[in-house]
């Protein structure tokens, strides 16, 4: 069986121009940063406002603040398996609140939106590949072992909100953790 990436469907959206005043050192830093990225300035300043659109405005509503990748590694390091159990169970209705708030409703496909809309906001990798019926849900995110295991048990616990016999298997590396589960070969996340 092939196993493909999950396309995000193109959005057909109708476009319209618009002019924005700028100080010129802005347009200056956003010329460059499209040039080194090799991209357009127009796709530069719309991926920009699509993550503002899609997480940068609610993140200080829902409590979000930037932490340190090299913190966080470090307090990953400390944690055993009561503690993350104990984050898992306070991040649950946290989880909630959060799809709730920023999606207009609770179930399984904007819970899934939710979290890889926070993965791309804050620079993890993550990707949805498909193999026959079984999605993987991949999350790259280079800050250890204890990390992937709160990955995991914080995926399983949301897929088990809304199917409790589903059956979900995982792996976990230092850097990585993939769940896996079959959700049928229709099922998309944006499609709600």
């Amino acid at each position: 069986m092939t196993v493909k990436r999950k396309p995000h469907p193109p959005k057909h959206e109708d476009t319209r121009s618009i002019s924005y005043r700028l100080p010129s050192r802005i347009l200056e830093e956003l010329e460059t940063e499209a040039m080194q990225k090799k991209i357009s300035q127009n796709v530069l300043v719309k991926q920009i406002l699509e993550k503002y659109v899609n997480w940068d405005r609610f993140a200080e509503n829902i409590g979000m603040i930037p932490v340190p990748k090299d913190i966080l590694k470090t307090l990953g390091d400390e944690m055993e398996g009561d503690a993350i159990n104990k984050i898992i169970d306070v991040m649950i209705p946290l989880v909630k609140d959060w799809v709730m708030f920023m999606k207009g409703s609770y179930d399984l496909k904007r819970a899934i939106e939710a979290f890889e809309d926070y993965m791309k906001a804050s620079g993890m990798t993550s990707d949805h590949r498909i193999e026959g019926e079984v999605h993987h849900f991949i999350v790259q995110h280079n800050l250890g072992i204890k990390w992937s295991l709160f990955t995991e048990m914080l995926l399983k616990q949301i897929f088990y909100q809304f199917l409790p016999n589903l059956s979900v298997k995982s792996r976990t590396t230092p850097n990585t953790a993939i769940v896996s589960t079959a959700l049928g070969s229709e099922f998309s996340e944006h499609d709600y």
